[in-house]
């Protein structure tokens, strides 16, 4: 039996960003450490390139999960940044819920540290809530493939959809004719591959 193919809709959607701290990211084994930090960064350069609500949030910071990832709070300076005293699962915490409903959004694009339990509480969390949840796996990290694959497929049995950064750059933007150059370039800035498409277009608009 097919499924309605639900969008995601940049006019509908908010992005959380939950517990990418320097001390849990030291526990991220299922992808490379640098490539996971650049998926973390395209990740917001998205939610910035689209205008998209972004809250941050931490959990325990004064313990050995760390500050939040210092590149994330100097890109949004200005979003609800919600520092958990406690709570495990970040739904549990009044004050990030109340960030969340204040954006008016129904769409949660989620990515975080670790994945089944940082993500995929909030996520199980959220679609009970009635949220469409987006799960931003190449910006969640965890242990192991063991974990992660376990984490992913509780998340998409509850219903989440599990994504890319990239994926959900493309069907967000929806045409190209949208912004070649703008979207041309949040890819660049993260898939080095991608800078030599970006650069044979710009020679033949030269050439013309």
């Amino acid at each position: 039996m097919s499924k309605q193919y639900v969008r995601l809709d940049k006019d509908n959607a908010a992005v959380l960003l939950v517990d990418h701290q320097t001390g849990l990211l030291s526990l991220v084994r299922d992808i490379d450490p640098d490539k996971f930090k650049n998926n973390v960064l395209a990740l917001a350069d998205m939610a910035l390139y689209f205008k998209l609500p972004t809250i941050l949030t931490t959990s325990f910071e004064q313990g050995p999960n760390g500050p939040l990832v210092p590149e994330l709070k100097e890109m949004f300076p200005d979003a609800p940044y919600i520092a958990r005293p406690g709570q495990i699962n970040a739904w549990d915490n009044a004050d990030f819920v109340q960030a969340i409903e204040s954006t008016g959004k129904k769409q949660l694009i989620i990515a975080g540290v670790v994945t089944e339990v940082c993500v995929a509480f909030p996520v199980l969390s959220a679609i009970e809530a009635g949220y469409e949840v987006f799960v931003i796996a190449d910006a969640s990290g965890t242990f192991n493939a063991m974990t992660r694959d376990a984490a992913w497929d509780r998340m998409s049995a509850a219903g989440a959809q599990m994504m890319t950064w990239f994926g959900a750059a493309c069907e967000l933007h929806r045409d190209w004719r949208n912004d070649i150059e703008g979207l041309g370039t949040l890819f660049s800035n993260h898939i080095p591959d991608y800078r030599n498409l970006m650069n044979s277009y710009f020679t033949l608009q030269e050439q013309k």
